[in-house]
């Protein structure tokens, strides 16, 4: 099938799912996840496939993105569950008004319509998109990279299953066959037929769909993320916090690239963290971070030297840009030259410090006293999310059902004119 017969199959799938109401679609749900738990053995296949064919080509801590195994499966399946568990964001009355005339105007959340994901190497974003689009009354047409393509496919034959066996149309997900760009661009391009793009992956890909797109796109994914330590910080609290915002899963969007340190505080701290994270690491089998330092840092630690586009690089590895700043408001002025508006997090104790950068840093999720790594939906108690929007418009930070829904209005009369 291709991309155009795959969106036109979409839009005639819109009106069941639509129709199925609460129920029905936490019934498909339900059996979503069901046949996710069934179908783990040709998902693991199709996964070892897509392993083998990306070793020697992607970095130890991707191929972690791309793997899958019965435990990351039964978490998608869960994944699914929770979704289905959350109250429907379909026809909530938003705002409800009685006019002086008699007219009652209430405005209702209704889907978006066709929803296109185009996303990289986590299988696990298959399930995680299909979940929320079909919880929310959407069709969701999926297009993945072609390193994770029989991953993806696997999952979403599993998904369609469930979706079959539930009553309601295999075309409310898919996943598109066609892995080079033109998918992507036709996706783009699909003026009538898609009703959200939402771009989940690198730089190249947001950069391309913002470039190109003429179809209504959210901005997500790319987290230059940044943990600033006050010179009033706990150091013990800020070395947990940075060793889990940088280490945990260091593939991911919201895990930390940049650490600013107080200069009060760099002599006690810097030492502390080239510990943990360097040689207690090594010391461990654990890959070391690799800590790409400024000159102020330089002079107390050694590490690599920071190069110029060190403080704007998303590195998704085991390497960490570090700076030492004046205080919290040159720490701000760093953000705001350097961040991706993901997600930033200060370590301090000291409240009015706190709160200048809560009030100061504009990113979709500022952290006080936490890791960068809780900026996700399930985190947040929306389930699963959709992405993570680094925008301002319509949703910001992680992207659950009510972001995936529009509103109309709805007017009642008895015969009223104008």
């Amino acid at each position: 099938m291709t991309t155009r017969e795959m969106l036109l199959a979409a839009q005639g799938a819109k009106a069941a799912l639509a129709a199925a109401g609460p129920e029905g679609r936490k019934a498909a749900l339900l059996a979503m996840a069901d046949a996710l738990e069934a179908d783990a053995d040709p998902i693991l296949a199709a996964n070892a496939l897509d392993m083998a064919a990306a070793r020697g080509t992607m970095s130890e801590v991707m191929l972690d993105r791309l793997a899958l195994d019965e435990v990351r499966i039964a978490g998608m399946a869960e994944g699914v569950r929770q979704a289905a568990d959350l109250p429907d964001p379909v026809g909530k009355v938003l705002r409800r008004v009685e006019r002086p005339n008699g007219l009652v105007i209430e405005r209702v959340s209704v889907p978006l319509g066709v929803v296109a994901i185009i996303y990289e190497s986590r299988p696990n974003v298959t399930s995680d998109a299909a979940a929320l689009a079909v919880k929310s009354g959407n069709v969701c047409v999926l297009r993945g990279g072609k390193e994770a393509w029989r991953s993806c496919n696997a999952i979403t034959q599993a998904l369609r299953k469930g979706l079959k066996a539930a009553g309601l149309p295999e075309e409310a997900v898919s996943l598109v066959q066609d892995t080079s760009r033109d998918s992507a661009r036709e996706l783009m391009t699909a003026s009538g037929l898609v009703d959200l793009l939402i771009p989940r992956g690198g730089a190249g890909l947001i950069r391309a769909c913002v470039e190109n797109a003429t179809v209504p796109c959210i901005q997500t994914g790319t987290g230059i993320c940044h943990v600033y330590v006050d010179k009033a910080a706990d150091l013990g609290k800020a070395l947990r916090i940075v060793e889990n915002a940088k280490t945990s899963r260091p593939s991911v969007c919201n895990a930390e690239e940049v650490l600013l340190v107080h200069k009060d505080a760099a002599a006690a701290f810097l030492p502390m963290l080239k510990k943990r994270l360097v040689d207690d690491r090594a010391a461990a089998g654990k890959p070391p971070v690799q800590l790409r330092l400024d000159e102020r840092a330089a002079a107390i630690i050694p590490g690599v030297p920071a190069g110029e586009r060190d403080f704007d690089t998303e590195f998704l590895d085991y390497i960490l840009a570090v700076a030492v700043v004046d205080d919290v408001s040159d720490a701000i002025g760093h953000i705001a030259a350097h961040s991706t508006g993901h997600s930033d997090a200060i370590v301090t104790e000291d409240t009015a410090a706190a709160e200048l950068f809560a009030a100061s840093v504009d990113s979709a999720a500022v952290y006080v006293n936490a890791s960068t790594r809780f900026t996700d939906g399930g985190e947040f108690g929306l389930g699963c999310e959709m992405g993570i929007s680094t925008q301002k418009l319509h949703a910001r930070g992680p992207m659950g059902l009510e972001e995936l829904c529009s509103y109309k209005y709805v007017i009642r009369g008895d015969g009223q004119i104008r």
